[in-house]
């Protein structure tokens, strides 16, 4: 491994409030959670264990959601002895907990994507527990989405990261083939995915409260006062902390708006990490777009003896006009940096089951040497630099709980044990050279991400980036733009009228049948 350079900052925190974060707080314990089913199992302890407040702020929340697929009785609860759907779970907490107040926030848009999901959201909204409080976030440019995943529990415990609570989330560390429990609501199979999330205590978690706080405040004009009185822990005995009082950096995008100006911390966090890599720069993301972070990328391909950069990412996009949107622009990044790539220090993959099956990978993941991971809401491409609201954390070692991460990350990547990892990379010396001797040629493993040809569409929205959009320093939006509640409301109004009517279809065909 190499070491710092004369006159380096290695002992100088990257981390710098109003520049490229929002605040540096203390984490009382922190944790990394890997994929859904551990994540929602935990969710679940914590819910049940609150006392005060529960904030849940979302790109979308699908009330129908199963949380342990496969572990519901006759009666549909699971084995906490709780309703195992989101929904009538939330409200049977409420229940139990007779001082919980409950507030999802969702963003606006996520409505419009998948309309059937707001029908239980209204239903739990109107008919459930005066304390539950459900509201859709439209204060955003047309077009820009609230992308930001946190959780917040008596403002003690909070979450933080990539994994939605909605339908395709859920999958174990393993991404069994044809894993029985992998299934929506019509039956049909989902695709083994790949995602992350972090729990951290303490300062670091009031302080995410405080910005779901807000986040709740712009969208509804209610003022949501802190919790009072104390409560107990909410922190899961089972939930082993990987790291205890460790300072944490929150960063957010968020896009003009309201005369407030563009908010980018990630981007300027992200691009300063980038250049303070010394051995290696490992990313997870759902995307790989971002045309500042291509730029910083190739600075340090074309120094000499600069890091090595790996980037996990899936192998496909989720419909054909998102793969045409964003892995045209993906092939055109990979090209760049092939380009200069003058000592082969660049390898982009994505994960494959045992079967050979490509691992959707939704997780936001960026880890630089030893000493910085980043995770949260944000991926590599424009709109969450500059155009959507997104949320990372970010912590400056210790360098056991990074470097652990990482190898846990790869481990499951590459279908091998932890030990089995570290006992070949300090072999091997580089993380590339080690994927490289620990790599199966078939089965589970990471296999090449080439660049896919460009069609006449691909082409068209790559040039315009009209599916991956940003504002930029000094770039202002009117108040007036955006899609408001009311918009939704009125959506949701013809939504209704709709489901009311199919049902009166479907009642009388069934008495002429």
């Amino acid at each position: 491994m190499k070491t710092e350079t004369p006159g380096s900052d290695a002992n100088r925190s990257l981390f710098q409030a109003d520049e490229n974060c929002w605040r540096v707080a203390c984490a009382d314990k922190i944790a990394l959670i890997v994929d859904a089913a551990d994540y929602f199992r935990i969710l679940r302890k914590v819910f049940i264990t609150a006392q005060r407040e529960l904030l849940l702020i979302g790109w979308d929340f699908d009330f129908e959601l199963e949380m342990l697929p496969g572990e519901s009785d006759g009666d549909g609860r699971a084995p906490d002895g709780f309703p195992n759907q989101l929904g009538p779970f939330i409200e049977a907490i409420v229940e139990h907990s007779p001082e919980l107040h409950v507030y999802l926030l969702k963003w606006n848009g996520a409505v419009l994507a998948a309309p059937g999901r707001l029908m239980p959201a209204l239903t739990l909204d109107i008919f459930g527990s005066e304390r539950v409080h459900f509201a859709l976030d439209g204060h955003h440019p047309f077009g820009a989405c609230h992308h930001q995943k946190i959780v917040v529990a008596d403002d003690s415990l909070a979450f933080c990261g990539g994994i939605d609570a909605t339908e395709d989330r859920w999958d174990t560390s393993e991404h069994l083939p044809d894993d029985p429990r992998r299934v929506r609501k019509d039956g049909s199979p989902s695709g083994p995915w790949h995602d992350a999330t972090s729990a951290l205590t303490g300062p670091a978690a009031a302080a995410l409260a405080d910005l779901s706080r807000t986040r709740w405040h712009r969208a509804t004009g209610d003022t949501l006062d802190r919790p009072l009185g104390a409560v107990t822990s909410v922190w899961p005995d089972d939930l082993k902390a990987d790291a205890e009082n460790v300072e944490v950096a929150i960063a957010r995008t968020e896009p003009p708006y309201d005369d407030e100006p563009l908010i980018n911390e990630i981007e300027r966090l992200c691009i300063r990490s980038i250049e303070a890599a010394v051995d290696t720069i490992y990313i997870e993301s759902q995307y790989f777009a971002a045309e500042t972070v291509c730029a910083a990328l190739e600075l340090r391909l074309r120094e000499s003896d600069g890091p090595e950069i790996v980037v996990i990412n899936p192998y496909a996009a989720l419909s054909q006009l998102e793969d045409d949107a964003m892995h045209v622009l993906r092939g055109r990044m990979i090209q760049r940096l092939k380009a200069i790539d003058h000592q082969d220090r660049f390898r982009i993959f994505y994960p494959a089951t045992t079967a050979g099956e490509p691992i959707y990978v939704h997780a936001k993941i960026m880890i630089v040497d030893d000493r910085i991971l980043r995770l949260g809401s944000s991926n590599l491409n424009d709109r969450s630099m500059g155009f959507d609201t997104e949320c990372d954390v970010a912590i400056e070692g210790p360098e056991s709980l990074i470097t652990k991460f990482r190898t846990r990350l790869l481990s499951e990547h590459l279908g091998v044990s932890p030990e089995v990892f570290d006992e070949t990379l300090q072999e091997a010396k580089t993380l590339i050279a080690t994927i490289e001797r620990l790599n199966p040629p078939e089965g589970r493993g990471l296999r090449k991400i080439e660049p896919q040809t460009e069609g006449v569409i691909g082409e068209f929205l790559a040039n315009t980036r009209l599916l991956d959009p940003r504002y930029l320093p000094g770039q202002a939006t009117s108040a007036g733009e955006g899609l408001r509640p009311r918009h939704l409301a009125l959506v949701a109004g013809v939504a209704l009228v709709g489901y009311l009517g199919w049902l009166a279809w479907r009642k009388r065909r069934g008495g002429n049948s």
